[in-house]
């Protein structure tokens, strides 16, 4: 199991574009991943599951990833996160 937290920058928090492209990216994976905010955790398994979380900026989020390419996609969408938000 991998997992990374991190800390959104972005001033309109996770919204739906990034949202969007970090779905697509995640379905490509042969893994399990989950995202949470506190207590609430959600599998990635939609793009509702992290638009749920309503996460804004400031708040910090913890990916977890458990399968077959676990690491590229845990160095991939923390890439992404800090690229995007």
């Amino acid at each position: 199991m991998k997992s990374f937290e991190y800390v959104i920058k972005d001033v309109h928090g996770i919204h739906a574009r990034p949202a969007t492209d970090l779905f697509k990216m995640v379905k490509g994976y042969d893994c399990v991943v989950k995202v949470a905010k506190g207590d609430v955790e959600k599998t990635f398994k939609g793009l509702l599951a992290i638009m749920s979380l309503g996460a804004k900026q400031g708040d910090t989020v913890k990916f977890t990833f458990e399968g077959a390419d676990e690491e590229k996609a845990a160095a991939e969408v923390e890439e992404f996160m800090k690229a995007n938000l």
